[in-house]
């Protein structure tokens, strides 16, 4: 019964990990184009910025892309075509966004 118990405790314990809060610092870019833009410049700001109107934001970590959850949409679509730092949580490749600001 006490080893159930420690490992049910265990196997919790690992599902709150997964919850915690993860600082990742990427581009916002839409999910049409997703990696093809990767930096900040004035063309990839412009495209970005008429694509992100017409479907969803996407955060671009290094060469991923990480989608963001629907109630996290508007926070992020607020920065397209910037370089962000975001507080959240990940659960598979999808970032629930807590906070969002711009990299230094």
């Amino acid at each position: 019964m006490k080893k159930l118990v420690l490992a049910s405790l265990f196997v919790a314990s690992l599902g709150s990990f997964a919850a915690m809060a993860e600082e990742l610092t990427g581009y916002v870019s839409d999910a049409m184009c997703g990696a093809k833009h990767h930096e900040v410049s004035e063309a990839n700001t412009k495209c970005v910025n008429g694509c992100i109107k017409k479907g969803d934001a996407v955060l671009v970590v290094g060469d991923k892309v990480m989608k963001v959850d629907a109630d996290s949409q508007a926070k992020v679509k607020a920065f397209a075509g910037q370089n962000v730092t975001v507080m959240g949580s990940l659960e598979g490749d999808t970032v629930k966004v807590n906070s969002i600001e711009a990299a230094k």
